[in-house]
């Protein structure tokens, strides 16, 4: 792929030392010590001379990067499962291979989408602030700190590819009754295991269930796909939680619709302007009306070494003169 030895990989953050150690070893590397996200002329200083790069989502490597790419450039291997931060098109008008790191995640995605499902009905943040709090607890009440049951609750899943499958899984073990939204419906044999029920219209799942879960991926065609019109349509006492991607939902509508009474809360690991979160969203969870988590769903130990052992065999695999595991192709995001 190019006449160096071993190809100049440029990694835009801070990756678990294992991997970087694995990566050091294999290949010239060249790593951000700062761990803050690159800004563009960083990025397009990277793509000039880079044979591979190594992004993650809070880099955005747009067609004004990719567009100003060095000859050496053959790949942007991205360290994670979606790949919305990358433009893919103006990269594979290019020639650019794209790669992702799917499947690492689904079941600490899953988990981390079941402890907010079991949050904030439950009001867990509520109640575990309280003991920390000024005033001394009394003790137990009849009727303090009443939550909502989750078991025989309708929930509905938007996205029932790998992770959403992952929480149907988890959920049916808490009694919820499954209910789901894909571009596909899914095999006989997943529906029968789930119990689970089809709904081709998203507009009548939203409005009979009591919680929803945000599991697709985000593009183009998923972007507001709760839109103001679609939250209007959610009843007064459901829920909604997002571990997907913030620009599924319209944040703003979904703040209002809160505010106002007419969707019971929310939990978000995921926001649309992040890192930057809505000044009226963080009021909602000082009122104890949502519950917020900085993006954690993949924040586990063993997540984060397989998404690079992933990269790794990637690059490797482009080295060795074969397409990598996991390139995306053409019209899949």
């Amino acid at each position: 792929m190019t006449t160096r030895e071993k190809p100049l990989v440029i990694i835009t953050r801070k990756l678990p030392a294992p991997i970087e150690k694995r990566m050091t070893e294999l290949f010239d590397v060249r790593f951000n010590e700062t761990d803050r996200p690159m800004e563009q002329p960083a990025l397009v200083a990277a793509v000039r001379e880079a044979d591979v790069l190594v992004p993650t989502v809070t880099d955005r490597i747009d067609r004004a990067v990719i567009e100003q790419a060095g000859p050496r450039l053959k790949m942007i291997a991205n360290y994670g499962n979606g790949v919305d931060n990358i433009d893919v098109q103006a990269a594979l008008s290019r020639n650019l291979l794209v790669t992702n790191t799917p499947d690492v995640l689904n079941e600490d995605t899953a988990d981390m989408t079941l402890a907010l499902i079991l949050a904030v009905p439950r009001r867990l943040v509520e109640g575990g602030t309280r003991l920390l709090g000024s005033e001394t607890w009394p003790g137990w009440s009849p009727t303090w700190m009443l939550g909502r049951r989750i078991s025989g609750k309708k929930l509905g899943i938007l996205g029932m590819g790998r992770i959403g499958t992952a929480v149907a899984r988890r959920a049916k073990a808490f009694g919820l009754e499954i209910h789901y939204h894909n571009r596909r419906r899914v095999s006989p044999k997943t529906e029968a295991e789930f119990g689970a029920t089809y709904w081709e219209s998203l507009d009548q799942m939203l409005a009979r269930m009591d919680i929803i879960s945000v599991n697709c991926p985000s593009t183009p065609a998923t972007f507001h796909l709760l839109s103001a019109r679609r939250l209007a349509l959610i009843q007064p006492h459901a829920f909604i939680v997002n571990t997907a991607r913030g620009q599924i939902i319209d944040e703003k509508a979904l703040v209002e619709l809160i505010e106002a009474g007419r969707i019971a809360g929310a939990g978000l690991d995921v926001f649309e302007e992040e890192p930057a979160i809505d000044r009226k969203l963080m009021k909602l969870a000082r009122d104890n009306k949502v519950v917020l988590l900085p993006h954690m769903g993949s924040a586990t130990i063993e997540a984060r070494i397989e998404m690079g052992e992933k990269v790794i065999i990637n690059i490797r695999t482009l080295m060795d003169g074969h397409r990598p595991p996991d390139r995306i192709l053409p019209g899949q995001f």
